[in-house]
């Protein structure tokens, strides 16, 4: 996509959201590890946000979002 894409203008990237994300119900349940185990859902908004006012100099074409405390 991006190949075609691109040329008009329109950027494409691949977002990979490699984890669990933090909810409300989870946080009620007790779910006590969810600050440092669980993607924050404003964090995952806010690496959106910053792809879509990349500069055209610079495009990013792929993210892999993941909790700080994953082991790979």
């Amino acid at each position: 996509m991006a190949r075609e894409l691109q040329p008009k203008g329109i950027h494409v990237a691949h977002v990979v959201i490699d984890g669990r994300i933090r909810s409300r119900i989870a946080e009620e349940h007790g779910d006590r590890d969810t600050a440092d185990t669980m993607l924050d859902p404003d964090a995952i908004a806010e690496t959106y946000h910053q792809l879509h006012h990349q500069p055209r100099s610079a495009w990013t074409q792929e993210v892999d979002l993941r909790p700080w405390v994953e082991k790979f």
